[in-house]
């Protein structure tokens, strides 16, 4: 394998003081016309958590697949204890002692998670000593994990498990993390925060990309600012707010979601009664006698821990999952348990599922075409049965408009958009169509503050002009700011809807975790009442 090649040149500086353990100087990276990073200088420490903070698009993944060796620099260098060096693939990267968190899993869906982790180490770590090691690492950090379950089978915060394990198990120097926490619930977030400040008292590095900003000033003690590819700032960010790190992040003040008025609740729109549907899979979570009523004007959202049935629930009031009988879902009063997600746009429902790429959108297809794929079976047909592809090219634009979503090109393949733009397109997608259901998994994954407040603020909207929403987030601080009730998926079991402001984070918390104390309120209501909204 091609190591890691120091190169004889004169040192650059961005900074005095210490020779930093990681140094990018005069960073360029092109892509056509497109200028990802101009001129992006940064120095990472030893024994250090830096934050590395930008709105979406803003250069930060480009930056962190340079110095993985993902990605060749157009201009300027990398250096290591003050030597230059090139880095020509991830192997080259993790043998200097780089280490990568990806916020989109590189796992191979059909191996088992000890086959996914063995591929990045050494032949002489296989078998039972890499079983025996995935589990200590578990047991010392909390990050348990199952070595012979398949990919295919695990929830996102499992997956995302894997990616840190088999990053902590290269013992790095450097811990490169984006987006850690996006899929995890808070009480594995404190559990990874654990790992991270262990790790910087040992005395490695971690360069750390979220958009949770409370989590940047908790962990955080420096922080580099890129906008639209250039550093436009640095700061510590435990002497800020996180309201002035969304701001320098997007160079404007980051309004908060604002309730419309409140408005009467409409009709029933959507309605579960006592659904259950089997495993689809050796480690899925079955369904167990799901009921739930969402009106018209209504958020109903939906807490808990990754692997509870969240994936399950979607794929019921997609279509994705079929039900033995159909009456057991409904839409606006007609039966669809039956029918598929076709049938079920054309009723008025829209969908957005938990992983972006891949499920919500073809990464090799182009924008306008993935904005096809969930709106022809509602949209305008030609006599040869196919959207216009100026129609398909005009709505792609509008949703590009509608959620300032950042691309490259025209009409770009949805695949090299970043993380959070993409989410933007595919959300907004979904609400332009104005359905009159909406269910939405994890709306906010790995966006930045801005983009957030711009999603939850339309989701607010849409209810608001009548819509029945239902929000599946493991982002309690999310729907206690967006939903008017909440409820608690458990081991397939869904709890009765609590109105937000009759509720808690910490009861909310215990009934995620099944606590025995909150048991009584996981049995389905025999009648659900209408929840409130904002």
């Amino acid at each position: 394998m091609e190591a890691a090649r120091p190169v004889s040149a004169p040192l650059p500086r961005a900074t005095a003081g210490p020779t930093p353990l990681f140094g990018a100087y005069g960073i360029v990276k092109r892509f056509g016309s497109f200028t990802a990073n101009d001129g992006v200088d940064l120095e990472i420490r030893a024994g250090e958590i830096h934050a590395l903070l930008g709105e979406n698009g803003a250069g930060k993944s480009t930056l962190m697949k340079i110095l993985y060796g993902l990605l060749e620099p157009s201009e300027g260098v990398v250096t290591h204890r003050g030597d230059i060096v090139q880095l020509p693939n991830p192997e080259a990267a993790r043998r200097l002692g780089i280490g990568m968190v990806f916020q989109h899993f590189s796992l191979c869906e059909n191996l088992t998670v000890e086959e996914n982790i063995a591929l990045v180490m050494p032949p002489e770590l296989s078998g039972r000593a890499l079983a025996d090691r995935i589990a200590k690492l578990g047991i010392d950090y909390g990050l348990h994990l199952e070595p012979d379950r398949p990919v295919w089978s695990l929830s996102a915060g499992e997956r995302q498990r894997i990616e840190i394990v088999r990053c902590l198990l290269q013992d790095p120097k450097l811990v490169i993390l984006d987006e850690p926490t996006s899929v995890l619930t808070p009480g594995e977030a404190e559990a990874l925060f654990s790992v991270l400040e262990r790790l910087a008292r040992e005395g490695r590095a971690l360069l750390y990309i979220s958009h949770r900003l409370d989590e940047v000033r908790r962990l955080c003690v420096r922080a580099t600012i890129l906008r639209a590819g250039r550093v436009v700032g640095a700061c510590n960010p435990r002497e800020e707010t996180a309201r002035s790190l969304a701001a320098m992040m997007v160079g404007s003040a980051v309004h908060e979601v604002s309730a419309r008025a409140v408005r009467a609740i409409g009709a029933e729109r959507l309605r579960l009664d006592h659904l259950a549907l089997p495993a689809p899979g050796l480690h899925a979570t079955a369904l167990r006698d799901v009921s739930l009523r969402v009106s018209g004007g209504e958020i109903l959202g939906i807490a808990g821990i990754a692997g509870n049935g969240q994936a399950e629930l979607f794929a019921a009031l997609s279509g994705e999952a079929l039900a033995a009988d159909p009456a057991c879902v409904r839409l606006d009063g007609k039966p669809v348990g039956g029918l598929g997600i076709n049938a079920r746009r054309r009723l008025g429902a829209a969908f957005v599922p938990e992983e972006r790429n891949g499920h919500a959108a073809a990464p090799l297809m182009s924008l306008s075409e993935n904005a096809l794929l969930s709106r022809h079976p509602t949209a305008p047909l030609t006599r040869a049965g196919l959207l216009r592809a100026g129609a398909a090219r005009d709505l792609a634009q509008r949703v590009i408009a509608a959620f300032d979503v950042r691309k490259s090109g025209p009409d770009p393949a949805a695949g090299t958009l970043s993380g959070g733009n993409l989410q933007k397109f595919v959300v907004g997608r979904e609400i332009l169509a104005q359905p009159g259901v909406l269910v939405i998994n994890q709306p906010t994954w790995g966006v930045d503050a801005a983009a957030a407040a711009h999603i939850r603020q339309a989701v607010v909207d849409l209810a608001a002009q009548g819509g029945a929403i239902v929000v599946i987030s493991q982002d309690l601080d999310e729907l206690f700011e967006i939903a008017g009730s909440i409820a608690v998926l458990h081991d397939g079991t869904l709890s009765a809807p609590v109105p937000t402001a009759e509720t808690s984070r910490e009861a909310i918390g215990l009934l995620m975790g099944g606590s025995s104390d909150a048991a009584p309120a996981l049995a389905p209501a025999p009648a659900l009442a209408p929840a409130r909204t904002h």
